[in-house]
């Protein structure tokens, strides 16, 4: 046993040091906020995107104090950013020491700075928030609490500095809020008749931390978020926008997802760390019906030298896709301890999807899947939709997910290297992997359980490519149910075993193994 415990990590570790030294792939103290330099280089991707730039403000600066005392300061915040806004513009400078407010609203061509050592509790109770403002809740429009910094209809605005902004951990908010509630909206009434403002024992809508909507020319540099109500950080339909720099700590908060874009056109992600409750990085393109008949994408998206430790998914699509996501380029990130490294989640009524994915140059080390496909769901959510079978005929509600690139990748340990589940009306198309070194560990609990013993699982993909791949684990089983048009090329496995390669379904054929080790050949078709 301690022989083979050996031999594997000596593979692992000449694989990893090979791949990464071609490949130039970062370790976890070359990412992160951390690492962060005081320039933006300049943005490459595969797809056209504009070389966004930091905001310029007019040369105007007041500094404010906090109170004495645990007095709410939200009115004196909210006086210096209007007042700034009126003048023309300029930097709004929090000073440090503790501040107590309620929602603060950004205004165009304010920057509001935070020296270090400020720190800001937000309130939790639903009369901080009022009166009620057009904000979005998991990609439905409606009218309720906002988010604790908020911005509509603004241009040019900035928070940035080292600050710390930090959730409620009580508060009529939680109380009143209804988990999922989202899908009981009626989506046929006009939003602004959609009040969830928490008046007359009322439900609310839980707040996100930062969140502008239909803003232009958005930056976001340095700042800390801790225990948030919810979502993080979430822009909605903006366009132009950086984030960078930026930490998010929300490990035990029930949908607690660090950075959700939705809906919003170039925007470029960089140096950031998320330690979250749910996805680190998530790109969402609206909900169901009402997202498809909204028709906006989220589209032109670069996301760069990210860490992410804990969380469900290291950067994940959806789950709500219905205005598509596209054009987004991830390269050079860590994702450390992660439940899941790239993640892609939708369900047969979301429609949309998404295509033109590119993810290069990234080390993981995964507590689950390293790559996930879930398009399926839970029937707690979706009911029968759930079942894969029997097949749906096609409508502009079943999502998509083609066009993704996958390529010089480090997985430093996983439990499954691929876990594919799609649906069988619209599989994964066109897919790559390229260039992937990936160590799997297996523990006592996956030994005893076959669930747990495979280390591909592709259902429902047409068109998908493997090519030199180097995987070390004593778990081989590749399960291939309804796969067409795949091939393997200059797959590895170690150590020295047979792998068994289970191919099931009417649809799966043209299946090949070329240049492959252990006799791979013998199960092309």
């Amino acid at each position: 046993m301690k022989k083979t415990v050996l031999l594997l990590l000596g593979l692992l570790v000449g694989s990893f040091a090979t791949i990464a030294a071609e490949h130039r792939i970062p370790t976890r103290n070359e990412v992160g906020r951390d690492a962060m330099p005081a320039e933006i280089a300049p943005i490459e991707a595969p797809f056209y995107m504009p070389q966004l730039q930091k905001p310029h403000f007019p040369d105007y600066t007041v500094r404010i104090k906090p109170p004495t005392s645990r007095k709410m300061a939200t009115q004196r915040i909210q006086e210096a950013i209007d007042k700034t806004s009126e003048r023309g513009g300029g930097k709004v400078v929090m000073a440090a020491g503790v501040w107590y407010s309620g929602r603060i609203t950004l205004k165009s061509n304010v920057e509001l700075h935070t020296e270090e050592g400020c720190v800001v509790r937000f309130s939790g109770e639903i009369e901080d928030y009022l009166p009620a403002v057009f904000t979005t809740n998991e990609g439905v429009e409606v009218t309720s609490l906002g988010a604790c910094i908020y911005a509509h209809h603004a241009e040019n605005i900035a928070l940035t500095g080292k600050g710390v902004f930090i959730g409620p951990t009580s508060g009529s908010i939680k109380e009143r809020q209804v988990k999922f509630a989202v899908e009981e909206i009626d989506i046929h009434t006009p939003v602004e008749e959609r009040i969830y403002d928490g008046r007359d024992g009322g439900q609310v809508f839980l707040p996100t931390f930062f969140g502008p909507i239909e803003c232009r020319n958005v930056y976001l540099e340095g700042v800390r978020f801790e225990r948030g109500f919810f979502w993080n950080i979430a822009p909605v339909y903006c366009e132009d926008m950086i984030i960078r720099g930026v930490h998010v700590s929300s490990v035990g908060i029930p949908r607690g997802d660090g950075v959700d874009i939705t809906c919003c056109k170039n925007v470029l992600i960089e140096y950031s760390t998320m330690d979250c409750g749910d996805d680190n990085f998530a790109m969402k393109g609206g909900r169901n019906e009402y997202g498809y008949e909204r028709n906006r994408a989220s589209e032109n998206i670069v996301m760069r030298h990210c860490l992410t430790l804990g969380g469900h998914g290291g950067i994940t699509i959806g789950s709500e896709t219905a205005g598509w996501i596209r054009n987004l380029y991830t390269h050079d990130c860590v994702f450390d301890g992660t439940q899941i490294g790239i993640r892609f989640k939708t369900r047969r009524p979301r429609s949309g999807g998404g295509e033109n994915l590119y993810y290069e140059r990234i080390r993981m080390r995964t507590t689950k899947e390293a790559i996930c496909w879930d398009m399926l769901g839970n029937p707690a959510w979706t009911g029968e939709l759930a079942a894969r079978l029997p097949e749906r005929k096609w409508t502009t509600l079943t999502p998509a997910f083609r066009g993704i690139s996958i390529r010089d990748i480090i997985v430093e340990d996983c439990r499954e290297f691929i876990k594919m589940t799609a649906i069988p009306e619209s599989p994964v198309r066109f897919l790559s992997i390229e260039n992937a070194t990936v160590g799997s560990t297996q523990s006592e609990a996956d030994a005893k359980d076959p669930r747990r013993q495979t280390l591909m699982q592709l259902h429902d993909v047409d068109g998908m490519t493997l090519r030199n791949l180097t995987v070390t684990a004593p778990k081989q089983r590749i399960a291939i149910l309804d796969g067409r048009n795949l091939l393997f090329e200059g797959v590895t496995l170690a150590p020295e075993s047979t792998p068994a390669v289970e191919i099931k379904g009417e649809k799966s054929t043209h299946i090949r193994f070329a240049a492959c080790e252990k006799g791979l050949e013998q199960y092309n078709r």
